[in-house]
């Protein structure tokens, strides 16, 4: 049976599958197109290429952010320019003289009945809340909810809002905005790399704690591959409250989460909602002329929790407080658009991974397999499939050639995990080690197989 005209082969990536999108978009700004009419864009509070995609206003005063939950009025880091919208309306002029005669008493009584009626009601609710009410665990910095299926968010915001900065990064004329998490009481932070590029090459990086405090940092250590990047608070505090750190294998679709970060310069922000997809292969694209212009292709959470531009590199939480994810990029219907409920984290287990190696040798290594891919649509028996076809192989000896893999085969699954093309493979090989073992399940010729793969390290 003959096949659909297919995109063109994608030469071998870092972790050995697609490198850039099908169809020769190579030219696209950061974060664009995946699928059709649809943008992906870095949550950093500024548009990388191009610039002004919520970034902070050239010579805008410096001030730390508000304290959570006040944003109010102010601005914070590199919020829009105008006026501020009040936290509150407040009234319009003095209150009305109380009216006199019967009809006053009427209303007085009548206010009193139904002032009791309230405070009836509101302390049969304060008992049942406080019944209902989940408990912190201090050591731990985590929260057990009373009822899982209705998380108690106020309290998971309390205890995780602490462990969440706000970065500003001021590179010559321009600079840009995200937020972080903190690692440890060392005062290490974990964001995206598209966030601090530019501060890696002579610019100033502060970091706002939750309470204000602010702090120079410098990079330690970056990973453009997987966008991630470590920072290192100068003299850091020692009351830092690192995050719980949770694992995003025990994640299922629907389960509550929340974004905490910093978007558009109002710190400490909290948006909820639900895990709306896992396994979710996002490409974006860095700044070249910030040092971040690699292709990153990440096997990302979808959430529906808002995310918005400055929102990188900060915290996906679940209801227990736990980190399951750093938000990273967003799906946008236009480049002046914001948040439309698809929102991308790179998942926790990921950053584990890439954090302890930059904290160790300065550098993360990533799998591959050594091949060239593209998107293909295969015979699977008396069906047909979207895949992920092989069109080379780029490392004789390695390690697609050692299991056996040929050109013309495709890849339909890794350990059991769906692909259905080849920005999926990457991110399924991204998302692995060096010397892991994986199983491909293969179409080849219709028929099914499976082969083992010991992943090599890109060079």
């Amino acid at each position: 049976m003959s096949q659909p005209t297919t995109p063109g082969p994608r030469p071998d990536y870092p972790d050995g599958a697609a490198s850039a999108p099908a169809g020769g978009d190579a030219g696209r700004t950061q974060g664009e197109a995946r699928p059709e009419g649809t943008t992906w864009a870095h949550g950093d509070g500024s548009r990388p290429v191009g610039g002004g995609y919520g970034a902070a206003p050239t010579g805008q005063p410096y001030g730390p952010p508000s304290p959570p939950g006040h944003q109010g009025g102010h601005r914070g880091w590199g919020a829009p320019v105008g006026p501020a919208v009040p936290a509150a309306a407040e009234p319009a002029g003095p209150g009305r003289p109380p009216r006199s005669g019967g009809l006053g008493r009427l209303g007085q009584l009548l206010a009193v009945a139904l002032l009791a009626a309230a405070l009836a009601s509101g302390g049969t609710w304060a008992l049942t809340r406080t019944a209902n009410q989940p408990t912190v665990d201090e050591s731990a910095r985590t929260v057990e909810q009373a009822d899982p299926n209705a998380p108690n968010w106020t309290t998971t915001a309390k205890v995780v809002t602490p462990s969440v900065v706000s970065i500003r990064v001021a590179a010559g004329s321009s600079g840009g905005e995200g937020s972080g998490v903190i690692l440890d009481t060392k005062g290490h932070i974990v964001t995206n790399n598209h966030v601090v590029a530019a501060g890696g090459s002579g610019g100033q990086i502060t970091v706002a704690l939750s309470d204000r405090r602010v702090y120079d940092a410098e990079v330690t250590g970056a990973d453009p591959d997987t966008d991630l990047a470590v920072l290192q608070l100068k003299n850091p505090p020692s009351d830092l409250r690192p995050i719980a750190l949770g694992d995003d294998t025990k994640l299922t679709v629907g389960d509550p989460v929340m974004a905490i970060g910093n978007p558009l310069g109002l710190s400490g922000t909290v948006t909820t909602g639900i895990v709306s997809a896992l396994n979710r292969p996002v490409t974006t694209r860095g700044d070249a002329a910030s040092g971040s212009g690699t292709t990153v292709v990440t096997n990302a959470i979808q959430t529906s929790a808002a995310i918005n531009p400055g929102n990188s590199g900060g915290a996906l939480v679940n209801a227990s407080g736990q980190l399951v994810g750093i938000n990273s990029s967003i799906a946008s219907l236009s480049q002046g658009s914001g948040n439309i409920g698809i929102g991308f984290a790179i998942p926790v287990n990921e950053v584990k991974s890439v954090t302890q190696q930059l904290l160790s040798t300065g550098r993360a290594r990533h799998a591959q397999l050594g091949v060239q891919v593209r998107d293909v649509v295969a015979a699977d028996g008396p069906d047909r499939r979207a895949a992920a076809g092989i069109a080379a192989i780029t490392v004789p000896g390695g390690p697609a050639e050692l299991a056996g893999l040929r050109v013309g085969d495709a890849v339909v699954a890794v350990d059991g995990e769906p692909v259905d093309g080849a920005a999926s493979l990457q991110a399924q090989i991204r998302e692995r080690q060096v010397g892991d073992q994986v199983t491909l399940t293969v179409l080849r010729d219709g028929a099914r197989q499976e082969l083992r793969v010991t992943l090599g390290e890109r060079s």
